[in-house]
């Protein structure tokens, strides 16, 4: 005889528990006390890594663009996207725009929870930097930079009337991550 487990129910599966579990709530939503329990200031202050002296032979900016679309996708990024900049001060040509999927919007969750997103984008942006200054190019990240209206520019999604990035995939639960500036040569893409 089979044995069914339809009746069974996982309470931890269902989200709506979530919203009254207070320490859920007190995870995505309470700001922790102490800088210093966040890796977003440590990964924001770490310094850049040097350029490697030598310049790597690289294959046509198309190749490299999607070479450098797959490592940020490894890395955990789930929408990349390259563009031009404008006259940039440092001599940056182009711009890698990366988004990861946020289930809380980090503006609104600073809780150690709803800053996920903004923990995983900055791995992303501080890892695939180091590896592009590995080959030989200068990369660094921008937090100045308008990311969302970049992210448009590099055709991940449009902006929403409150300047919100909406994609495809994934609706506004999104968050664009550290804009990096680079003079890897990269077609935009």
């Amino acid at each position: 005889m089979a044995l069914r487990s339809g009746w069974l129910k996982n309470p931890w599966r269902r989200a709506e528990q979530r919203s009254h579990d207070p320490y859920w709530d007190f995870f995505i939503n309470t700001a922790p006390a102490d800088r210093a329990n966040s890796l977003l200031d440590v990964l924001r202050k770490a310094p850049e890594g040097n350029v490697f002296p030598t310049k790597a032979d690289l294959h046509t900016p198309e190749v490299t663009a999607r070479h450098v679309k797959e490592m940020a996708r490894y890395l955990g990024a789930d929408l990349v996207g390259i563009t031009k900049l404008d006259a940039d001060e440092a001599g940056h040509p182009s711009a890698i725009v990366c988004a990861v999927r946020a289930h809380h919007d980090p503006s609104q969750a600073p809780g150690i929870g709803g800053q996920v997103p903004v923990q995983n984008g900055l791995f992303v942006t501080f890892v695939l930097s180091a590896w592009i200054r590995e080959l030989g190019y200068r990369a660094s990240m921008a937090a100045s930079l308008d990311a969302a209206r970049l992210a448009v520019a590099a055709k991940l999604g449009t902006l929403d009337r409150t300047g919100k990035l909406v994609t495809a995939e994934y609706g506004t639960r999104v968050h664009v991550a550290d804009v990096i500036r680079t003079d890897l040569p990269l077609a935009a893409a």
